[in-house]
């Protein structure tokens, strides 16, 4: 079977990895054209799937839009059977979806049709659920609409990071792809239509939506700095300075020792406790624990030793933030 894989991200790694490595002919990569960086912006960063495919030897593709009569003319002369795309970052025409003689398939980071759209990893720690997947369906045009041919689920823990799902979905992404080729090879595969109806939408990441307000519920603070870790990071502000944070944890707020009053009596951002497990800060219900933070311009590093450097003090409090348009 003569493969084309697309794909842009490190979340596209694995899977192309594993096609290589159970012996599918790979027959060209199509990735995002390399990304100027630097302030003269003449150096060119490859996208972590170019590095691979050119590791093992492949051709590849890196054109500005995937359109346009020259690319599809080289497309036919590939003599495709079937694409393979994971998270390239263009949306394909039908065109360049029906060309090869099996289709277009897609790897997605959730459990379709919950969570179509552009992040779901992320979307799935902020909404609380229980559990997510990857799920391998046949493209069509319509936003993550197609029948779903293999799924697999994993459980989302209380803890979990949106970087530790990241790479966990990624290699469940490797597993199923496989998993899925063998079952079309084998004449067994089965599409199961999406019921639209019960459809979700995961919207495109921006900067509000990392913005923390310590008067939500301490379970929707969590969310969300587990959602946005370790990027881009979840933020807010003490005393002017606007610092990202990490490793959010719940707290039993009438049951622990770092307390020295009622949690309830203090306003919600009161950094509570200071010790070598982080800043205990008061929500509007409940309280969580931040082990590492992020100052601007400055590296990663242990809410101990920022508070140390800071001056932050117990009694302290985080600005307030946006909870009068609800929690995101």
């Amino acid at each position: 079977m003569r493969i084309l894989f697309w794909g842009t991200p490190d979340f596209a790694v694995p899977p192309l990895r594993a096609l290589l490595g159970e012996g599918h002919d790979v027959v060209a990569v199509v990735t995002q054209p390399d990304k100027p960086r630097g302030r003269s912006r003449t150096q060119l960063d490859p996208s972590p799937v170019k590095v691979v495919a050119l590791e093992e030897g492949l051709p590849v593709l890196q054109p500005i839009k995937p359109r346009g009569e020259e690319f599809i003319a080289e497309l036919k002369a590939l003599d495709l059977d079937l694409s393979v795309v994971v998270a390239y970052g263009h949306i394909l025409p039908k065109a360049v979806i029906d060309l090869p003689r099996l289709g277009t398939l897609n790897i997605h980071a959730s459990l379709l049709p919950v969570l179509r759209g552009a992040a779901p990893i992320q979307a799935s720690i902020l909404e609380g659920h229980a559990e997510t997947g990857v799920t391998i369906m046949q493209m069509v045009p319509a936003l993550d609409a197609g029948d779903m041919l293999h799924v697999l689920r994993t459980p989302i823990g209380s803890d979990t990071t949106y970087g530790e799902l990241h790479d966990q979905l990624a290699e469940m992404g490797a597993l199923a792809i496989v998993q899925a080729l063998t079952l079309i090879e084998a004449g067994a595969s089965r599409a199961v239509p999406q019921d639209d109806s019960l459809s979700t939408y995961a919207p495109k990441i921006d900067r509000d939506m990392a913005r923390v307000d310590f008067a939500w519920p301490a379970t929707q603070v969590s969310r969300v700095v587990r959602a946005f870790d370790p990027r881009p990071g979840a933020f807010a502000t003490l005393a002017g300075n606007t610092v990202k944070l990490f490793g959010a944890r719940l707290v039993d707020d009438g049951h622990d020792a770092a307390l020295d009053e009622p949690l309830r009596e203090s306003p919600p951002g009161t950094v509570r406790s200071i010790d070598e497990q982080g800043l205990l800060v008061r929500c509007g219900s409940g309280a969580v624990r931040i082990s590492d933070v992020q100052p601007s311009g400055k590296a990663r590093m242990t809410a101990l030793a920022w508070a140390r450097g800071r001056g932050v003090q117990v009694g302290d409090q985080f600005e307030p933030g946006l909870a009068s348009r609800g929690a995101p």
